[in-house]
């Protein structure tokens, strides 16, 4: 507790059981602070050469604690005075620190990308320069690439660049919307869905992101899309932060997989590709009014297929039918 004035524990500790018997001698002193009798007169000639203790009036084998307002006060302020003169100093680094380091890196750290096609070419730019994994937050009504039409994604797997793709419910509103992201599972695109999401963001390889500082384009607000593109950052540990929140959360696409088997799971348990999409958009929360127009089924036949999961799978609520679906690993 005293280490700020000059203090060690076992000076601290005798100096209080001087404080607490007013005077004492070493064997007593030694007994009480579990010290040996050699160590506690180390301890008082230091503290005596501290002006922490004396020996007694008259009584050299016994020793007094100086009173704690003149002993410790003193230093106690000096070495507040000292901290606060650190504290001014090292605030006074970081702020000429920072305008350094803004005015040397800034325009490194982060460009400004304006218009739709200036930020087409930005996203498959650094696509094709992403060697190990893409993020992607894709929300409803597309700014600079129509569902479907993002090729640069096909090579990037094709090279073994891994994608995680998480859509907001909304995207599926768009004609064809389900078909063309179930063509990039089938790719090797780990999609999710999620109710909605906070904004647009694409991220390579954890070293650059590229996200919306005003909507715009085709599908957006009126006027062009002012993007940020922001490299190796504390934004970007934020943006990387932000995306593994809402992944943790969503629901796992169930594309087209082939015969639709999923891990270890029985060839008997497997759902159709049909219906692994179909409960994929379920859990997502897209209506069967949606779900029938955008895999071109009629609503009764959606509603057939998904009491025919129900009683497959033994539950008495579309709830208890997701539960299940995660727990047989049918998504």
């Amino acid at each position: 507790m005293l280490e700020i004035a000059g203090v060690s524990p076992d000076e601290e500790s005798v100096y209080g059981l001087l404080v607490a018997s007013g005077r004492a001698g070493a064997p007593d002193l030694a007994e009480r602070a579990g010290l040996t009798v050699p160590e506690v007169l180390r301890v008082l000639g230091r503290l005596s050469a501290k002006g922490l203790a004396n020996p007694s009036d008259g009584t050299p084998d016994l020793y007094q604690a100086v009173p704690p307002d003149a002993a410790l006060l003193p230093p106690l302020r000096r070495s507040a005075d000292a901290l606060d003169a650190a504290r001014r100093e090292a605030a006074r680094l970081m702020d000429t620190y920072r305008k350094t380091m803004r005015g040397r890196d800034a325009a490194q750290l982060l460009e400004i990308i304006t218009g739709t096609e200036a930020l087409r070419q930005c996203l498959r730019h650094v696509q094709h320069e992403a060697r190990h994994e893409m993020l992607w937050f894709c929300k409803a009504q597309y700014v600079a690439m129509p569902s479907g039409s993002n090729a640069d994604e096909f090579s990037a797997l094709a090279r073994g660049v891994r994608y995680r793709v998480l859509y907001e419910k909304a995207f599926f509103d768009d004609d064809g919307a389900v078909d063309n992201v179930a063509a990039g599972v089938r790719a090797g695109e780990l999609a999710r869905v999620a109710p909605s999401l906070p904004l647009r963001l694409a991220i390579a390889d954890g070293a650059v992101a590229v996200f919306p500082l005003v909507d715009g384009g085709p599908k957006g607000s009126p006027g062009e899309p002012t993007t940020a593109l922001v490299r190796d950052s504390n934004l970007l540990a934020a943006l990387s932060a932000l995306f593994e929140r809402y992944w943790e959360d969503a629901v796992p696409f169930g594309g087209d997989s082939g015969d639709g088997a999923s891990g270890n799971e029985p060839a008997a348990e497997a759902l159709s590709p049909t219906d692994r999409r179909l409960l994929s958009l379920l859990v997502a929360g897209v209506s069967d009014k949606m779900i029938a127009s955008q895999m071109k089924l009629s609503r009764r036949t959606v509603q057939r297929r998904i009491q025919s999961m129900m009683e497959r799978s033994e539950s008495a609520t579309r709830m208890h039918l997701a539960w299940h679906a995660a727990r047989r690993g049918w998504l």
